[in-house]
């Protein structure tokens, strides 16, 4: 892509957003868990605020738990992990007995994780691989309970196709930032020369066209996909 059309794509991606709950509902929702976060979370939060770092918020978190609680999850693959915001969810849901497998190509951020899951008594319920994430998960072996995938966008789909045949009769796969602050819904955005889009766009497409899996997205923050393998 040429300098002028990535400038112009940027342009139009950043005038064209949708808020999918409405800030107030959102404000209101996160007001019902807090009591419930370890102190942990405000540090790790604070340290995203000041470097612009993207991670699921409280509620999404709270979501991804309720999830892995639900179905049991006992051994979870992170396709991009950042610095274990999202693993401190699942490893409070896959108790003492189960595994977190994360996944990050920036060995800073696998040190950041292991300082705060230390704090919040949960880092010995990780496995912490430093690396790229479709690299890291052909390297690892087996069936999960869950597959999470937050890497870069433009490789949904193919996040996609390599993790659905890796995940048990029952296990959920399920992805962040599904909705793409609502550019998902602009045809304008369905060219592949629009990037992030119009892959986010042929990810959710190859999910509720598989006819193996259940799917339903949760508009919460920038749009989780939930998938159940049946």
């Amino acid at each position: 892509m040429c300098a002028d059309r990535s400038i112009i794509n940027n342009a139009v991606n950043n005038a064209n957003r949708i808020t999918p709950v409405d800030p107030a509902i959102e404000a209101y929702m996160r007001g019902l868990v807090a009591s419930t976060d370890h102190p942990v979370l405000a540090d790790m939060e604070e340290y995203a605020h000041m470097h612009r770092f993207p991670i699921v918020n409280r509620l999404a978190g709270v979501f991804l738990q309720t999830q892995a609680s639900m179905v049991n999850a006992k051994r979870v693959f992170e396709f991009g992990s950042g610095y274990g915001y999202s693993a401190y969810w699942f490893a409070r849901a896959v108790g003492e007995d189960g595994s977190v497998i994360c996944s990050d190509a920036d060995p800073a951020n696998r040190e950041r994780a292991a300082q705060y899951l230390t704090q919040a008594d949960l880092w010995s319920r990780v496995q912490f691989n430093v690396g790229l994430a479709q690299e890291v998960f052909a390297q690892t072996g087996g069936l999960f309970d869950i597959c999470y995938n937050d890497v870069d966008k433009g490789d949904y789909p193919q996040i996609w196709l390599m993790a659905k045949d890796r995940i048990r009769s029952g296990g959920l796969y399920i992805a962040d930032n599904v909705l793409w602050q609502g550019r998902v819904t602009m045809p304008a955005y369905q060219d592949p020369a629009m990037g992030s889009t119009a892959a986010i766009v042929e990810h959710n497409r190859l999910i509720f066209n598989d006819s193996d899996f259940d799917a339903f997205i949760n508009p919460t923050r920038d749009g989780l996909i939930v998938a159940r393998r049946k």
